[in-house]
């Protein structure tokens, strides 16, 4: 009989990642559990691997092994009680800094207190016997696949990250009999690069770079990220929370919103910087990425990672910028398009976006804009902002609570400028304790947008009324807070030394808007409680996203096949079509 490869993927991504990280050696130690492990490696001539039958010995083979080899070393054992032999070693490995994979083979961990035999669970490593222990589960779809391949990278990648050590793979079986792969199919190998590395060569390609939610950028930076850009004919796409303002930046939001037709930029080579960003999805699946970030984590947003640099962002850009100039086709090619879509923006029912139309482009010279998430977040980027405004938005945790606590926490520490505030009802009430702290100054202004609900669960995107009734008895926390009473916080702020401004239609909103957004600091800080209706949020959100009214083919297909078969079905579906 034949034999090759199992057919277990879970186990096929990490023999693959081993083959392509170059880790050879193999110390295996007999059972029934790493069959498909170890009766895979061993026939494939890659791997040189040696047979111990006590995994207390194998894993002082490994130890002697890297040691002498000053490279990686890889342990196999079976279920029960075979990995707690690995311990000593282990911590020996773990003391004199050896590059040790133990990779432990296990049941589906829904067997671990079921009385089920040879069942242990290895979820909790002693702390000073591996830097890393992931778990490799059965491979079930394309999301399984997708974090075997990422933890396995991760583990692998960690036995000699900030020097070497042990590192722990728990690798589950169903105890396939299949041994019929004849090949492996390609798994995507990461690799992290810090600066002591010799760096990869920069394809020349269709190249961009995103930037998330980013904190108060450099001189140099800005600098380098600009000449980098011009060496590679390259353009910046931007979170609103971004704060880049190099020559480069492409406001490509509203573009990419529109619907009836392919708004996804398409990327060959993105270099992804920044944190945390709800606004991702400016841009269609990469064909790879590269991280660049001195966490050195492999944060895989668009599941096309290719390379994480762990480094200062500016010694990144720097080393792969030079002196020469690529046109700047693609920049013009996108603000064009954008710029398209800006100038047949339609007359939009009042509502939030309307109003951030409408401010935007007045914010004073030099504030900073806080922004709750979701509706604030969302609307305001659809619009021009001046390059001197500084936007933030709690998207880390992405909670409700505490956006006007970090605007208030900002504006204590920076008086003498202006800082404001767009934030829906729910939010504002969650957080409305902190409009009583006695540091408040005058240079805070706060924009109110008060719909009565959570509005956005209402949106025609969510769809949430089409299989749930009544979403604002529970989904949407209707009813609360007064029910858009316009006294509340009238009566509140006002008690705490603020001006109260408050509008109900487009003609209120015009008349108290100069006076909101005036330059100078006043005597008081400010609120703007703006009324409006769910529904015309909705209405107002549609038009936007439907400017463009022209349907593409690839369009009317990804449509119809969503509405035909469903999310589920319809991903695989694309995928097979590659829409």
């Amino acid at each position: 009989m034949e034999q090759y490869y199992t057919d277990e993927r879970n186990v096929q991504i990490l023999i693959a990642l081993l083959k392509e990280h170059n880790i050879k050696r193999i110390v295996a130690s007999p059972g029934s559990t790493n069959v498909t492990f170890v009766g895979s490696v061993q026939q494939d001539p890659f791997f040189e691997i040696y047979s111990c039958v006590d995994e207390r010995s194998a894993a002082y083979m490994a130890c002697g092994m890297a040691a002498e080899t000053c490279e990686p070393v890889a342990l196999s054992c079976t279920g029960a009680t075979a990995s707690r032999n690995y311990y000593p070693a282990l911590t020996e490995a773990f003391y004199r800094k050896l590059p040790v994979l133990a990779i432990t083979s296990t049941q589906e961990e829904s067997n671990i207190g079921q009385l089920v035999p040879q069942v242990i669970d290895r979820n909790v490593q002693p702390s000073d016997t591996v830097k890393m222990s992931v778990h490799l589960q059965t491979v079930k779809d394309d999301d399984d696949e997708w974090n075997c391949i990422i933890k396995a990278n991760k583990a692998i990648l960690e036995l000699t990250h900030h020097g070497a050590g042990p590192v722990h793979i728990n690798l589950t079986t169903r105890y396939s009999r299949r041994f019929d792969v004849k090949e492996l199919k390609p798994v995507r190998k990461i690799g992290r690069f810090c600066l002591q590395d010799k760096f990869p060569d920069m394809p020349a390609c269709k190249t961009a770079v995103y930037v998330g939610s980013h904190l108060r950028w450099s001189e140099r930076l800005t600098k380098a990220v600009d000449r980098f850009c011009a060496s590679h004919g390259a353009v910046v796409f931007c979170d609103p929370t971004s704060n880049y303002t190099g020559q480069y930046r492409v406001h490509y939001d509203l573009y990419s919103a529109q619907r009836l037709q392919d708004s996804n930029v398409e990327v060959d080579l993105l270099i992804h910087i920044g944190n945390m960003s709800d606004m991702c999805a400016v841009i269609r699946k990469p064909k790879a990425v590269w991280r660049v970030s001195e966490d050195g984590l492999l944060s895989d947003r668009y599941r096309t990672l290719e390379a994480v640099f762990e480094m200062p962002e500016e010694f990144f850009f720097e080393y792969y910028a030079s002196d020469r100039v690529i046109p700047a086709d693609y920049l013009v090619e996108c603000r064009k398009k954008n710029e398209e879509i800006e100038r047949n923006i339609p007359d939009l029912p009042f509502s939030h976006i309307w109003m951030a139309s409408r401010l935007a482009g007045k914010l004073p010279d030099g504030c900073t804009l806080h922004l709750g998430i979701l509706s604030p977040l969302r609307s305001w980027s659809y619009f021009r902002l001046p390059p001197s405004v500084e936007v933030y938005c709690n998207q880390g945790g992405f909670g409700i609570d505490g956006n006007l606590s970090s605007m208030v926490g900002a504006s204590v520490v920076s008086s003498e400028k202006l800082f404001f505030a767009a934030v829906g009802d729910l939010s504002f009430f969650y957080d409305m304790n902190s409009l009583g702290n006695r540091h408040i100054g005058s240079n805070v202004r706060i924009l109110l947008v008060n719909n009565g609900l959570g509005a956005e669960f209402h949106l025609f995107k969510q769809q949430n009324s089409t299989y749930v009734n009544n979403v604002e008895r529970y989904l949407s926390a209707g009813g609360h807070f007064g029910q858009k009473s316009p006294d509340l916080v009238r009566h509140y702020v006002d008690d705490l030394g603020f001006e109260y401004l408050s509008a109900s239609t487009k003609e209120d909103f015009i008349q108290v808007c100069e006076r909101f957004v005036t330059p100078s600091v006043t005597d008081k800080p400010m609120l703007l409680e703006v009324f409006t209706d769910v529904e015309n949020e909705d209405k107002a959100l549609y038009d936007l996203w439907h400017i463009k009214k022209e349907r593409s083919l690839k369009a009317i297909v990804k449509k119809g096949v969503k509405e035909v078969l469903g999310d589920d079905l319809s991903r695989k579906v694309k995928k097979m079509l590659n829409c």
